[in-house]
């Protein structure tokens, strides 16, 4: 019996050869199945079930996870033919799964790509291919309370002169503060602003290697707009975060960065959403923020099953488009990546806002830069120790700013390696 049929399967093997037909794994062709975590997966799932179609001949499968953790732990541990076509997850992930084998280029036109940012597509590339289509934005931006001001500020210096003008008079506790994302990843606009960024880059996308931040400018700007005669703070720019946010509620902080995680926050509390970047010190200038991106990706799973076509079809039919990035963050409720959802007016105020902000002015969050400590410290640690040092301890800001700028060359020199 065993004999007949393994006979029985290789004469079958041999007719599909012939027919030309290719076996496939058990996973139908016709079948395009994506992966996502606790929030993502039940929402791409409500999107699915209201327009199956956009792939036509294609049915779409969505495998929820119990959270994000859950997710790369699953992608870590598939082989074979056992992972998905698709995933949707953060930039962070592309490098180790890449390296891997796990991921699939995807290869956009340039109308497709005109969509994007050049930045964006930096968080999903690794040695110089794309893995993937941007989804949604990761940003913050900040807000003015127009209860206290009547036009958005122009430079930096109007926000300042505002700020000191009414200190008294209003019982202000700072004028600009950051109530989301912390003083290293939600204040590298503050930094920004003045004149100091961890990297800088091209309009292309691309690091400038042979570039880095001015500590003369950066420090004259602190001087002349953070510190008061005698050399101490002014109480503008707080050397924390603590108290920011209830702060800027209580009408006692009239600007304020927030993350686009949290604006209903504010939009429920009544407040205008304004967002916009932090303004620089030349008007028209805007500091910039992380823009990091979540992304739609394309394994290598996805020719073993036979569904490479139609995945890639997904991706750009869906994931790269308007209708449907509108579609999806309508349940999902982010800042959209893709510049025509941005401007539809059935994306929400504040999701548009955020997404607008971040794409006029942000930088792509480069952990290969940011995690190492080559020299002497990581960008984390030493983006805080500066106000500290600065603010709170009174040292001289060039000094600061020099060491500063010797830690984050030598990081982007040793992290350059790994990209």
């Amino acid at each position: 019996m065993k004999n007949r049929l393994l006979k029985g399967l290789a004469l079958a093997v041999t007719m599909s050869f012939a027919a030309g037909l290719t076996i496939v794994p058990a996973q139908a062709a016709s079948e395009i199945l994506i992966w996502a975590d606790e929030t993502r997966g039940p929402n791409l799932t409500k999107v699915f079930a209201k327009k199956g179609d956009w792939v036509p001949g294609s049915t779409i499968k969505v495998v929820s996870f119990s959270s994000y953790d859950a997710l790369k732990d699953a992608l870590d541990k598939a082989s074979g033919t056992t992972g998905p076509d698709i995933f949707v997850a953060g930039n962070d992930w592309v490098p180790a799964l890449a390296k891997s084998g796990k991921l699939a280029p995807v290869v956009l036109t340039a109308a497709q790509k005109a969509q994007f940012t050049p930045s964006q597509f930096f968080d999903l590339s690794f040695g110089g291919k794309l893995y993937g289509v941007p989804v949604d934005v990761n940003n913050v931006g900040m807000v003015y309370n127009t209860k206290l001001v009547k036009s958005a500020p122009k430079t930096y210096g109007d926000m300042v002169k505002f700020y000191l003008a009414n200190k008294s008079k209003l019982g202000l506790k700072a004028g600009l503060c950051v109530a989301g994302g912390g003083m290293s990843w939600g204040a590298l606009s503050g930094f920004s602003a003045l004149g100091a960024e961890p990297y800088i880059m091209n309009a292309d996308g691309t690091v400038n290697y042979n570039k880095s931040f001015d500590p003369a400018v950066f420090a004259k700007n602190v001087s002349t707009l953070l510190l008061d005669k005698k050399g101490k703070s002014n109480g503008f720019w707080p050397a924390t975060d603590t108290g920011c946010q209830d702060n800027y509620l209580a009408g006692k902080v009239p600007f304020a960065i927030i993350g686009n995680w949290h604006w209903r926050t504010f939009a429920e509390a009544g407040f205008d959403m304004n967002i916009q970047p932090v303004p620089g010190v030349k008007a028209g200038t805007y500091g910039k923020m992380f823009g990091s991106v979540s992304g739609a990706f394309l394994t290598s799973y996805a020719e073993a099953h036979g569904v490479a076509v139609p995945a890639k079809s997904l991706l750009t039919s869906f994931f790269a488009s308007t209708k449907g990035q509108v579609a999806y963050q309508a349940e999902e409720g982010r800042p959209p990546a893709e510049k025509g959802a941005q401007k539809s007016q059935l994306v929400l105020g504040g999701q548009k806002a955020m997404g607008a902000a971040a794409g006029l002015s942000s930088i792509p969050q480069i952990g290969a830069f940011l995690n190492t400590n080559a020299g002497g410290a990581n960008y984390w640690d030493s983006a805080p120790a500066y106000w500290t040092a600065v603010l709170v301890d009174g040292k001289n800001p060039l000094v600061e700013a020099k060491k500063l700028a010797a830690i984050w060359k030598a990081n982007v020199a040793a992290g350059k390696a790994d990209l």
